[in-house]
């Protein structure tokens, strides 16, 4: 068996296991910090997701936790109409961050959750991230395009 199949299927069991015991955000948001930095494990693990540790240890499939953890969070955000997107920006900006909020949230229907990051090397403007979809309105891709065709340009007139 795959380590996809095995690890959407252990996550599937680990949604139900969630929902039923009525701790899916708490262990949603435990997952995400785990995830974001496993040194900085959240201290004490919620009980269904120590549950989940426990018998994957004893299944001997503790290879696949951080696959089954991200399984978990793709399968929840879609169970719970959750989107999940990330924003980066050259310098803080949080007025942006609230406005395309808002703006996802009335496009998508669904709930947004809106991650934030700096990337100086973007010279200004943004870049989207949401879920498979990006959308780079960074000065720096706009100097890269500028770039591109001005090579283009000059190697038809050699």
């Amino acid at each position: 068996m795959n380590q996809g199949a095995v690890s959407s299927r252990y996550a599937t069991a680990f949604l139900r296991l969630v929902q039923e015991n009525g701790r899916g955000e708490q262990v949603f948001t435990q997952v995400r910090a785990l995830l974001a930095d496993p040194s900085s494990a959240p201290k004490p693990l919620e009980p269904d997701l120590e549950s989940l540790v426990l018998l994957l240890k004893k299944n001997r499939r503790l290879d696949c936790l951080k696959f089954i953890l991200h399984d978990f969070i793709r399968q929840w955000c879609k169970a719970e109409g959750v989107v999940i997107a990330k924003l980066i920006t050259a310098v803080p900006s949080p007025g942006l961050s609230e406005r395309l909020e808002a703006l996802l949230r009335e496009h998508t229907g669904c709930r947004i959750i809106m991650e934030s990051a700096i990337d100086p090397e973007l010279l200004g403007g943004f870049v989207l991230e949401l879920e498979d979809e990006m959308l780079d309105a960074s000065v720096r891709r706009q100097i890269d395009d500028i770039r591109r065709q001005l090579v283009q340009k000059n190697n038809r007139i050699i």
